[in-house]
């Protein structure tokens, strides 16, 4: 068992580097990196990089082989005992269930893990997009719509069955991230038009409104949720059939992914006169020259790979549930700090959307993993069951250590592998659920 203070520990790590990722993302697409001496702020040059950006995230995910190559190292120099194996651990029979699941994934299968590295990419570099047009709150609130596209993948690629009290979570989602998304757009439009107002002697520069970029900006952060749900639906057929340690298989994606963007970067290059994103040799200018852009790069490399590290460990040695409550309050901590450093700003009434958005974002996901109490009239029927076949209780025993033995080797959120609330069913008052396939 873990201390009293190693455990809050974890949880303060995972909140404030899962935090410092979103808000140091952001202060980097506002650093200047060209004409900023120019009295005329219009024409400075802001960092625009979305790319770059992912190549950082890969880096730090890539920081994860550090920690198993030191246990790899450790156990090199640490004198092996010899130990007979107990009965239990003997080697099961060939074909059986557990000698299925123990499969390890070594060797060329290791380029599995490229499919949902090349989901990331896609779907990292176009929130970095909208990123660029987005408050910082905002785009974390967004990511929440994740659960309802991996919902959707997950019943039709997974086989999955979605209860209706799923469904009404899933709609609250997205009922809630849509407010989010209309209040923010109308709070940064509305704080835009009377600094518009006070130069009333400056030239008509004929870019968008700043609505219209914030819905651009939500419209590439729902459209990378695509990617990113199909990145866990992929990851759950990989961990379903092999075995690999958390750790090792975020090294290997993030392994993949730096390498798949350099290999694209002469082919991005070509296409340079198409955007700026795509203008690598600019950017990568951009970054060596300005202290700022380069030094905090390390640090989100940095804390990506701390807050893999910190949310694995909160889900070994506490709970599931409390990493998730952990990364509803990281969205909570962005806003305020965001408000507290003048990048966001209260309008009131608009603001009181925002509140109501995000609790419907929080709300429908906590439904959704059977987290809160929900009405009665959305819980399943319970379905009387047939009477247990002889040796049933032993296998279903069997299934359920086996499952709790998986856990322990991932230490990854269900949510995470796509996973999370599908085979929650909460009970009925008075009865047992049916629990789904």
């Amino acid at each position: 068992m873990p201390s009293s203070l190693y455990v809050p520990v974890l949880v303060a790590g995972m909140l404030l580097t899962g935090s410092s990722n979103s808000l140091w993302s952001k202060y980097q697409d506002m650093q200047c990196v060209e004409n900023c001496g120019d009295p005329n702020p219009a024409n400075h040059v802001l960092y625009e990089q979305p790319v770059w950006q992912t190549l950082q995230m890969f880096l730090g995910e890539m920081l994860c082989f550090l920690p198993v190559l030191y246990a790899w190292l450790a156990s090199r120099r640490a004198p092996s005992a010899v130990q007979l194996p107990a009965d239990s651990e003997e080697e099961p029979p060939a074909g059986s269930k557990n000698a299925a699941a123990a499969q390890e994934l070594r060797g060329w299968r290791v380029l599995l893990l490229w499919f949902p590295a090349a989901c990331d990419l896609t779907g990292t570099t176009l929130m970095n997009v909208g990123l660029l047009y987005t408050p910082v709150s905002i785009y974390q609130m967004t990511r929440g719509a994740l659960v309802l596209f991996v919902g959707v993948l997950s019943v039709f690629f997974l086989r999955r069955r979605l209860w209706l009290y799923q469904w009404v979570s899933l709609v609250t989602v997205m009922a809630g991230v849509s407010l989010v998304g209309y209040s923010g757009s109308m709070i940064k439009d509305a704080v835009s038009q009377p600094a518009a107002l006070q130069d009333d002697h400056a030239p008509p520069t004929g870019d968008e409104p700043e609505v219209t970029k914030v819905l651009v900006g939500v419209f590439f952060i729902l459209f990378a949720q695509v990617f990113t749900a199909t990145q866990f639906v992929i990851e759950e057929k990989i961990m379903a059939r092999y075995s690999v340690a958390p750790l090792v298989a975020v090294g290997y994606e993030g392994l993949f992914g730096a390498l798949s963007i350099v290999l694209a970067m002469p082919v991005l290059a070509r296409y340079a006169y198409v955007s700026p994103f795509f203008d690598l040799p600019r950017g990568w200018t951009q970054m060596v020259r300005t202290p700022t852009v380069l030094w905090s790069g390390v640090v989100i490399a940095l804390s990506i790979s701390l807050f893999n590290f910190f949310g694995l460990s909160v889900t070994r040695h506490v709970s599931a549930t409390v990493r998730s409550l952990t990364d509803t309050c990281r969205t909570l901590s962005i806003w305020l700090v965001s408000l507290l450093l003048g990048w966001e700003a209260i309008v009131w009434p608009i603001s009181l959307l925002q509140v109501v958005g995000f609790g419907l974002v929080v709300y429908g996901t906590f439904m959704f993993n059977s987290l809160v109490k929900m009405p009665g009239f959305l819980l399943p029927a319970a379905e009387s069951a047939p009477p247990p076949a002889p040796g049933a209780e032993d296998a279903e025993e069997s299934r359920a250590l086996l499952a709790e033995h998986t856990l322990d080797e991932t230490a990854a959120l269900p949510v995470d592998l796509g996973r999370g609330g599908y085979d929650a069913i909460p009970p009925s008052p008075g009865s047992a659920a049916k629990v789904s396939d």
